[in-house]
């Protein structure tokens, strides 16, 4: 359940911290005191947008914190998945912003919006003031009928999407082959003339290196020639000046007097070590100077080469290798080509296969989901029943779509009649905004009973009630609450009279600023709170006592009918 919510310089919000708790809590407030900004934020810590005026004026960042103590097993699993730290039975969902930017937390480590959803999905559902609306659209009706028989119908539909993206792969495969016979010819010789063209380049791998090394050797040979003679002249033993002449001279004179004292001779040596290393680095000099020739015509055929093989790396890849790949990858196509009518009609075989084995899954599909509307149908009736629908029938109507999708071909349409004698008709035809919220309440509460979620949150669902049918959906609320957590704002008594725990969302002016706080009202101030609902700006004496009577019986109703 959802164990505290914290917000900070959001909207009207200052600071706030609230502990709800199990079963049903109440939030009620005067129009304009800020009910919304509440349920916003929780919106907004999951990863609904926030616009830059929501942050409290004269605020660079605002903060919403999300508490969560659970039970089910499937959230230490995903935990696990997304490889953060378990609370053991504690998740902590937290969003700063600041300026443009948000950074979202869970359990203390950072996360994408999508990680968010994924976790939050088993921890909450929220009801929004216009979801109802939803209901008017048939792909939202399938995505209720399937999370109704979600246990038996997941599977089946994954294979159903696993089915459909083969099928569509092979129809994709075989658009190549809708060409004409000109138009199949002129791809033929294009291919050809691609294949021919690195084919007759014969290219092997590492020749552009090798190439472009003995290029730039040849580029400088005038510049690297005349810089290596000068460094044979400075360093060789046939100039009167060359290092290697003047060495050698010194060579000669230390060695009449080597014998003379040790000194002289360790010197004598390590020159004689010098003379020995310049005479080597003269030989190699030497030697590569007499292999260091090339011809115009060598220099240009390689610089025709290295045309050639730029040319071709601009037109098919920026290496040698990829040349080789993109030269494989068109050798398929021609194949292809060649062998066109020969590869179609094998194409359209697996294509039609593909087709059959997925028209196999959506009928099986279609057949469990057919099973479970019937029952959902039943359960849908009897729901609308507790919610004053006193003669209420209810169908869910199947049709076929002109194509197949990921989910089938199934297309469902709900269908009601809401008086005796009337045709079942489609929901738009019939039920007005207040009955659309009913029939959403009684499929919520229906989905509630089968699935893991603890938390429902409901946002003014009793729009366009009263009376009668209040009362009705104030039972149904605290039915729901006996087995999930419920938040639930409302601006009717009748709801707010069967709070487990009651919140008033107050708006108020603190040293000139406008301030919303929220409040857990003790039994006093929530009977207080019920009279002003009832009674609007004066409450009288008797309004008071109107406002005990309506909590006491709610409490009689919660421990003896509702039990």
């Amino acid at each position: 359940m959802l164990s505290s919510l914290h917000v900070k310089n959001l909207a009207l919000i200052q600071e706030a911290e609230v502990e709800f708790g199990p079963e049903l809590n109440i939030l009620t407030g005067e129009t304009g005191a800020g009910k919304s900004i509440l349920i916003g934020s929780i919106n907004l810590a999951l990863g609904k947008k926030l616009s830059r005026d929501m942050i409290r004026e004269g605020e660079n960042s605002a903060l919403v914190e999300l508490v969560f103590d659970t039970e089910n097993p499937r959230v230490e699993e995903i935990l696990r998945e997304m490889e953060i730290e378990s609370l053991h039975g504690q998740v902590l969902i937290a969003r700063k912003f600041t300026g443009g930017r948000s950074i979202s937390r869970i359990n203390g480590e950072t996360c994408t919006a999508a990680q968010v959803r994924k976790i939050a999905s088993l921890l909450l559902d929220i009801h929004g003031q216009h979801e109802h609306q939803s209901l008017l659209y048939p792909d939202r009706q399938l995505e209720i009928l399937d999370a109704y028989g979600k246990e038996e119908i997941e599977p089946v539909r994954t294979g159903v999407a696993e089915a459909f993206g083969q099928w569509k792969k092979l129809q994709a495969g075989l658009r190549e082959y809708e060409l004409d016979e000109d138009a199949r010819m002129r791809e033929i010789s294009f291919l050809e003339f691609e294949i021919g063209e690195i084919t007759d380049a014969q290219l092997k791998e590492g020749e552009d290196e090798a190439l472009e090394h003995s290029y730039r050797k040849m580029s400088n040979g005038k510049r690297i020639l005349e810089a290596l003679a000068a460094v044979r002249a400075l360093t060789g033993e046939n100039e009167a000046q060359s290092a290697g002449e003047q060495i050698g001279r010194a060579v000669r004179e230390l060695s009449q007097i080597a014998g003379l004292d040790e000194s002289i001779e360790q010197m004598h040596s390590s020159l004689l070590t010098i003379d020995d290393l310049l005479s080597d680095f003269n030989r190699e000099l030497a030697g590569y100077m007499d292999e260091f020739s090339f011809s115009e015509e060598e220099y240009f055929e390689t610089e025709n080469r290295l045309d050639e093989i730029n040319r071709l790396k601009s037109k098919y890849g920026d290496s040698i290798a990829a040349i080789h790949r993109y030269r494989d990858e068109k050798q398929e196509k021609l194949e292809k080509m060649q062998h066109f009518e020969e590869q179609k009609e094998k194409l359209q075989r697996e294509e039609e296969k593909a087709r059959q084995i997925l028209e196999g899954c959506s009928e099986k599909l279609s057949l469990l989901r057919k099973k479970y509307a019937e029952r959902l149908a039943g359960n849908i009736e009897e729901g609308l029943r507790d919610l004053n629908f006193l003669h209420v029938a209810f169908e869910i109507r199947f049709g076929r779509a002109a194509q197949y999708t990921d989910h089938g071909y199934d297309t469902v349409e709900f269908r009601i009649s809401t008086n005796p004698g009337e045709p079942l008709r489609t929901l738009a035809k019939v039920v007005s905004g207040g009955e659309l919220s009913r029939i959403m309440l009684a499929i919520k509460t229906i989905l509630a009973d089968r699935d893991e979620t603890e938390t429902l949150i409901f946002d003014e669902i009793d729009t366009g009630i009263s009376g009668r049918t209040a009362q009705m959906v104030s039972e149904k609320m605290a039915r729901i609450g006996q087995r999930h957590q419920v938040l639930c704002i409302t601006h009717l008594p009748q709801i707010a009279a069967m709070a487990d725990r009651h919140f008033e969302i107050r708006k108020d002016v603190e040293d000139q600023e406008t301030v919303t706080s929220i409040h857990a009202l003790d039994e006093d101030h929530s009977v207080l709170e019920l009279a002003r609902m009832l009674g609007g700006a004066k409450i009288t004496d008797s309004v008071i006592a109107n406002a005990k009577e309506m909590k006491e019986l709610a409490r009689v109703q919660k421990n003896t009918r509702l039990k």
